[in-house]
């Protein structure tokens, strides 16, 4: 019986898998983190989807895909609000082609709103990287870069302190880049949350911002936010930025 065991056991690493059951490998494992805190109102949630949906469908986007070593990303996107309020919308998918993208894109557009809440950055941040850390291996995949992509208009005021969770991402080898929105406050009491001492890029910088060849990337309102984020899907998925880049600032036009 010992002998069978072993010739099961040198079977199983000499024949080959079924198709499907082993990993496959991309350039990049991108989270979408995306602000809907209530500082958010409805139509800047639907720009901030139409920007996805257009940036992700990118002729350019595509480009920077098919110019990697294995012509594909996996994105996964996520909505945060408060610090028990944080939701994969859209699971793991690998985009590889104009179909693939097409498809995310439309899943991202078609997921409804997660939250109201606080922001809790840090919370999102936790909740990217068990995604980052366990299911993208259950999901048979491997990335040669691991991106956590922030996209936001105001402060972390709710869970743990962001940038210890900033310090325990980069210390895993994650990158964290960051994409600020400037935002006009209809309300006094949101004022320092969307515009704190220093100004909100310079927040960002500071405290969310982290890891190899991480960057920071403003806008100037919500309806630049498609503009935006296809710039950082570009630089990110091309991989740009300079190893050991602590801080880049790119104008929002």
């Amino acid at each position: 019986m010992r002998w069978l065991g072993l010739l099961l056991l040198i079977a199983s690493l000499v024949l080959p898998r079924p198709a499907g059951a082993g990993e496959r490998t991309v350039d990049l494992a991108l989270v979408l983190l995306t602000d809907v805190s209530r500082s958010v109102d409805q139509r800047e949630y639907a720009l901030m989807k139409e920007g996805y949906a257009a940036a992700l469908t990118d002729p350019r986007v595509l480009a920077a895909i098919a110019g990697g070593e294995h012509a594909s990303v996996a994105i996964l996107y996520v909505e945060f609000a408060g610090a028990h309020e944080v939701r994969t919308m859209v699971d793991w998918t690998v985009v590889h082609d104009a179909a693939s993208a097409a498809a995310l894109a439309a899943q991202v557009k078609a997921a409804p709103r997660a939250f109201w809440g606080r922001t809790s950055i840090s919370a999102g941040i936790e909740h990217a990287m068990a995604a980052l850390e366990r299911d993208l291996a259950a999901k048979g995949i491997e990335a040669v870069r691991q991106v956590i992509d922030v996209c936001g208009d105001g402060t972390n005021n709710s869970g743990r302190e962001v940038g210890t969770v900033r310090d325990e991402a980069v210390a895993a080898g994650i990158t964290i880049n960051a994409l600020v929105i400037h935002s006009d406050p209809a309300n006094a009491w949101i004022a320092a949350h969307v515009n704190p001492p220093g100004g909100l890029t310079h927040w960002f910088r500071e405290n969310v911002m982290g890891g190899m060849g991480a960057f920071v990337l403003e806008v100037e309102d919500f309806d630049s936010f498609g503009h935006g984020i296809t710039r950082k899907l570009i630089s990110e998925i091309a991989g740009r930025a300079r190893p050991g880049t602590r801080f880049a600032l790119l104008p929002a036009r």
